[in-house]
């Protein structure tokens, strides 16, 4: 970290933190090391993007069947994706305070049992979306896998400034998974939401940043708040989260939806341009955590309401 760069921020969480980013406890047993090691909390955010994004290619509710079928394979390769990220990063976690816990770190699991548990979960998830959904849906969900370990977990972590902005990209992959799971085909509005997800990630991601930076720094990671001013961290925020802003009222007339996202999106977009400045007059832990936690409540809450949109327009069918 350079010495004066950016104003200091305390190195442990203040209070109105996200606990769900709080170093994590030491697993006590073998079974929840192995689910650690898929990092379930961060699935879960990439599951939410992926029903609504269902169900706007849909026009209403999809066959059930399907949506389990689409979220059990997305689960199974964001889960194998974030293990090999584990195998790959158990050198530096044991240096962060957020990751010291973490199940290779500790011990619980030998690294080459984590590995081929990573791997049998992406062949399984192949097989499921291939035979559960298409081939579309399988081969984007694997590619997804492929770009968050050999872009952002290999090369650009350790060695780039835009990694989050680069590597996140994989984390925009679901929104097409559930898309072609229904379609079979890919369009404007999954590319439009698409956008909108890789748009969001670094605001996100560096809002969490801001509050690790001594931990990225003490790994040697260029995570941006960890190398840059914070007045640079923050200017690159408010453009992305411009951008994200632009992205979800484009898709508005494009998927032809109504009120109930609109108003949604603009009051929830301007919210976010809000308390990224607020977060440049006050860079605290506290403050950089609320963001953080708002950028979740975000993305849960306009993708909810392009869900609802649909049902009210179509019917809850």
């Amino acid at each position: 970290m350079a010495v004066g760069s950016r104003p200091l921020v305390p190195s442990r969480l203040a209070p109105g933190g996200v606990a769900a980013h709080a170093p994590r406890r030491r697993p006590t047993s073998v079974l929840g090391a192995y689910i650690a090691l898929t990092k379930p909390r961060i699935i879960e955010l990439l599951l939410i993007t992926t029903i609504p994004t269902m169900v706007l290619a849909q026009q209403g509710w999809p066959p059930t069947r399907l949506v389990i079928v689409t979220l059990i394979g997305g689960t199974l390769a964001a889960g194998g994706a974030n293990a090999i990220n584990m195998y790959v990063d158990r050198d530096i976690d044991a240096l962060m305070e957020r990751t010291r816990n973490r199940p290779l770190v500790v011990g619980l699991i030998e690294p080459r049992n984590a590995l081929i548990f990573a791997v049998a979960l992406e062949i399984a998830a192949f097989v499921v979306l291939w035979v559960g959904a298409n081939l579309l849906s399988a081969v984007l969900a694997f590619s997804a896998a492929a770009f968050y370990v050999g872009i952002y977990t290999l090369w650009l972590k350790r060695t780039s400034r835009q990694n989050i902005v680069i590597g996140g990209a994989a984390g925009a992959v679901p929104v097409l998974v559930g898309w072609s799971a229904v379609q079979n085909s890919l369009g404007w509005e999954p590319l439009i939401l698409f956008v909108v997800m890789f748009l969001w990630t670094p605001p996100h991601f560096w809002a969490l940043a801001v509050k690790y930076a001594d931990d990225y720094s003490a790994a040697d990671v260029p995570m941006l708040p960890s190398v840059a001013p914070m007045a640079d961290v923050v200017r690159q925020m408010v453009l992305y989260t411009v951008g994200l802003v632009i992205g979800t009222l484009v898709l508005w007339p494009v998927a032809g939806l109504g009120l109930i996202y609109g108003i949604t999106a603009i009051v929830l977009g301007v919210i976010f341009i809000w308390g990224t400045l607020a977060l440049g007059k006050n860079p605290t832990a506290a403050a950089s955590m609320r963001l953080f936690g708002y950028s979740i409540t975000y993305v849960t809450v306009l993708f909810g309401a392009m869900m609802l949109d649909v049902f009210v327009e179509h019917g809850l069918s």
